[in-house]
């Protein structure tokens, strides 16, 4: 029996979802912010609770086969600014300017960066380029830097920050008291393009330290229990690995992958359904789209507005969520991105919050309960949340409160539909996947706005993201320039990257042999993306020339086990019936209801976690893994 844990570590809450065998466990707790590894054992411990019926941390961590973990630590030191003081070595001749592109880049730049900027003479030689560069490293570390990122220029940049790693170490030692952390651009990519390649260290660089000293303190305390296996760090690119084979830049945007990981995995099991994703949280909701089972990258990652080097999945963050705030601006709603969070959080918290939100709203409809919200652990005031939007939405729009209720409802849901509807061109072969502890109360309105036909609420949307992540596998890629477009070329690097993957996978705990080992040549032809899958041969695809820009691409997978869906087989039972009311709505409650139970708006499907509104000219179906199937009543919205 596997039992396989998954933690997604949010800003305001960490979630875990636990595969016990043939039961699913899931547990939420607040994250901590000042020590991300309490938070981490809590919710452990809480999800020990569900499983034995008392907190048994010891036992699940003696039990536990794999612990995959997602953080968005790395995002939010970047969000907050909140990192070390880097300097950056360039190449004499090259501008720190030319790097800079947009303003969100210059203005990150000047936080990171500044003006702790060397350059080095790379026609120096011999003891002139030590005592040069000694300089330069002197210099910025004077100026106050604790880490340096190299990131030189031209066809040589590998073998020339080579030369100058072999100095740094001569003449820095790492073990010397006082010495910085270095990075050589090179060594996270051979990207020919300097600003992706420079922000890519840089950015690592700056997300490196908070996130070391987390996760090795994590993995300490699974050390100390003697979990069986290492914890695995669950990556931006789908893919897990142990924390010491993580790079930082991996970690950013992990979160909202595993979201995506779990909506492929529930399209292919509902035979290849084309998906876009609704997660709403607190403070965002993150859109994607799931097409033939596959989740959409782009080749360039774009890291808020800065390109790196790395592919990153295609999920927009649009700034409305839960505590979103809500104001009236020339007579209209508008909505965010300011957000309440989750201290003081929003009004009827009763924290100190005083500015309107969709959850106060939702209150007051009745679609959330004072006393069950976050499982009965956080009692929701209505009339804190009647105050706030009586003076922010209804005074200034000179309607009722029960007007101003619906507006907002209206507002927020329209909100959220234009920034998904140019994701989906054709809504007759789309369904739409909710999920997030706020997903499933908006998502009848948002399709109706779409004019799509079809929702999917997982069983687990709460937790949905950790759910995702229980669908990766222990994996290492690379992704490699072939400057010189050859068959013999082609081979001499495929040798170089699957050494590397030997290597790698061997420091996981596994023999190259026991991986799947996938090789593709990736180029661009016409302004488009291309991937050409070797299948065991070495010979590039015809016609491959050096203006196509290839790239040899190598991974190396080693599966582990995953939640097992059960099949579907449109089992169809009783009519569900609802022995109570909230506010003249039935009120069903997930974990009473049987697949293949049914039912129609409007109505209220409630969970631990998560309530899920069933409106006016919708039906809701239970099917095999009590997921809620809603379709419109005449298919398709008009």
């Amino acid at each position: 029996m596997a039992i396989l844990v998954s933690i997604d570590n949010g800003g305001t809450l960490t979630d875990a979802c636990v595969i016990y065998g043939e039961q699913v466990f899931h547990a939420k707790t607040l994250t901590t912010p000042h020590d991300l590894t309490a938070c981490f054992v809590e919710v452990l411990r809480e999800a020990s609770r569900r499983i034995y019926g008392e907190p048994r941390l010891a036992a699940l961590l003696e039990e536990v086969d794999y612990i995959r973990y997602s953080t968005t630590q790395g995002t939010n030191a970047v969000v907050q600014r909140q990192g070390p003081r880097l300097g950056l070595v360039l190449s004499q001749g090259t501008d720190a300017g030319s790097l800079l592109r947009n303003a969100e880049e210059r203005e990150l730049f000047g936080v990171m960066v500044g003006d702790r900027v060397g350059h080095i003479d790379l026609g120096l030689d011999g003891e002139a380029f030590e005592a040069a560069l000694c300089g330069v490293i002197n210099g910025l570390i004077s100026a106050g830097a604790n880490r340096i990122v190299v990131s030189l220029s031209g066809a040589s940049l590998q073998a020339d920050e080579a030369r100058v790693k072999a100095v740094t170490l001569l003449r820095y030692p790492r073990h010397l008291l006082g010495a910085v952390p270095i990075l050589y651009s090179h060594q996270l990519s051979d990207d020919r393009d300097d600003a992706r390649r420079s922000w890519s260290g840089l950015l690592n660089a700056y997300l490196h330290p908070a996130m070391e000293r987390f996760l090795y303190n994590a993995e300490s305390v699974l050390r100390q229990h003697r979990t069986k296996n290492p914890l695995l760090i669950f990556g931006n690119d789908g893919t897990s690995s142990r924390v010491a084979k993580c790079i930082a830049l991996k970690t950013w945007g992990s979160g909202p992958r595993g979201g995506m990981e779990g909506a492929k995995a529930v399209a292919r099991h509902y035979g290849g359904k084309r998906l876009v994703t609704m997660d709403i949280g607190g403070t965002t909701t993150d859109i994607g789209v799931v097409d033939g089972a596959g989740v959409r990258e782009r080749r360039w990652g774009q890291l808020e507005d800065i390109t790196i080097s790395f592919p990153l999945c295609d999920v927009e963050s649009l700034g409305a969520g839960g505590s979103s705030v809500f104001r009236v601006k020339d007579g209209r709603i508008v909505i965010g991105p300011e957000s309440v969070g989750s201290t003081p959080g929003p009004a009827c918290f009763g924290r100190g919050g005083r500015q309107a939100t969709i959850t106060d709203a939702y209150l007051l409809k009745g679609i959330l309960d004072a006393e069950s919200y976050f499982g009965g652990n956080l009692r929701l005031d209505p009339e804190r949340a009647a105050a706030a939007i009586q003076n922010d939405v209804a005074a200034p729009l000179g309607v009722t409160l029960e007007q101003a209720l619906a507006l907002m409802e209206r507002a927020y849901q329209d909100r959220i539909a234009s920034a998904i509807a140019p994701h989906v061109p054709q809504p007759a072969g789309t369904s739409l996947l909710a999920f997030g502890g706020a997903g499933p109360m908006s998502a009848c309105g948002v399709a109706e706005a779409l004019g799509i036909g079809e929702i999917i609420v997982p069983r687990l949307a709460a937790v949905f993201s950790a759910f995702g992540i229980g669908f990766s596998d222990i994996a290492h890629g690379y992704d490699a320039a072939l400057p010189l477009p050859s068959d013999e070329a082609l081979k001499g690097i495929l040798t170089d990257l699957v050494g590397r993957a030997e290597r790698d996978m061997y420091a996981e705990g596994f023999d190259l042999s026991e991986c799947i080992v996938e090789k593709a040549v990736n180029f661009t032809r016409k302004g488009e993306e291309a991937t050409h899958q070797l299948n065991g041969s070495s010979k590039l695809p015809a016609g491959i020339g050096v203006d196509d820009s290839p790239r040899v691409k190598v991974l190396a997978t080693k599966r582990i086990p995953h939640f097992s869906f059960k099949p579907l087989d449109g089992v169809e039972g009783a009519p569900a019936v609802s022995s109570r009311l909230r506010k003249g709505l039935p009120l069903y409650r997930l974990e009473e209801l049987q697949p293949g139970q049914h039912g129609a708006g409007p109505a209220l499907i409630e969970e631990e976690y998560f309530t899920c509104q069933v409106q006016a000219g919708w039906s809701f179906h239970i099917n095999e893994n009590l997921d809620i199937v809603l379709r419109h009543t005449k298919g398709t919205v008009q």
